[in-house]
């Protein structure tokens, strides 16, 4: 009896696939760019204040939105995922995921929760970030809890895990990464792969967000610096 065509194709396909398997060739799922940014300025434990909302319609116009004036971070790209851990999180994505009209993928974590729920949510993250194939050598936005993008005293605290993305992502295979996000909220991490070849990151650069009026009055302090002295009470630091 002669076999239709689709089956000769996937007899093939899975022949390959067992090849590659048994010669140790991975089956590659890794990005080739990660961009992780802290989420917007909050006024409590699950809302963003009046600044946090300002920022999270900058972050999309100028920088991660469909027609963001400054589209060099994705590269002209439509991202492969908008990903959020936390209501702060989910909140600062709401600008960009729908000037895409992409769902925010969610590790979710509620007010109140403790760190073991991060930090498993965090992993659960990362690993689908270098191991999803739909997100391959493609871009994936993170907005994340500040903590669990890098902490050195959590790391400390959960000594033998890996509970932050600068581990989880392997950032900590890069000198230039530093060990905890400092006190500020106007700045990306961009994590560049050799998506072909390895989960270890190639490239790693920070970049502060420089926003025209009428957003240039959020606070952009440097790297490391302190908030500014008029920052609003209304705002949790």
């Amino acid at each position: 009896m002669t076999r239709p065509k689709w089956f000769t194709l996937l007899k093939t396909a899975v022949c390959l696939f067992i090849a590659a398997t048994l010669h140790g060739l991975p089956v590659q799922a890794v990005p080739r760019r990660v961009v992780v940014l802290r989420h917007a300025e909050k006024a409590n434990s699950h809302a963003l204040c009046e600044i946090g909302l300002k920022r999270s319609i900058a972050l999309s116009q100028h920088y991660l939105g469909r027609k963001a004036l400054n589209p060099s971070l994705l590269e002209g790209q439509v991202p492969a995922a908008i990903v959020a851990i936390t209501l702060h999180t989910i909140e600062t994505a709401a600008q960009t995921a729908f000037s895409w009209q992409l769902p925010i993928k969610t590790y979710a974590a509620m007010p109140g929760e403790n760190g073991m729920v991060l930090n498993s949510a965090t992993r659960a993250a990362a690993d689908d970030v270098l191991g999803n194939p739909r997100w391959h050598d493609r871009i994936v936005v993170m907005f994340w809890e500040h903590q669990h993008i890098a902490s050195a005293g959590l790391e400390r605290e959960n000594s033998g895990e890996r509970v932050t993305l600068r581990q989880l992502l392997n950032l900590d295979q890069l000198d230039s990464v530093p060990k905890t996000w400092k006190q500020n909220y106007d700045y990306f991490w961009v994590i560049d792969y050799d998506p072909d070849h390895s989960q270890i990151p190639v490239h790693f650069k920070m970049i502060k967000q420089i926003y025209p009026s009428p957003f240039n009055s959020l606070p952009h302090n440097a790297w490391g610096q302190a908030l500014p002295k008029d920052y609003p009470t209304t705002c949790l630091r």
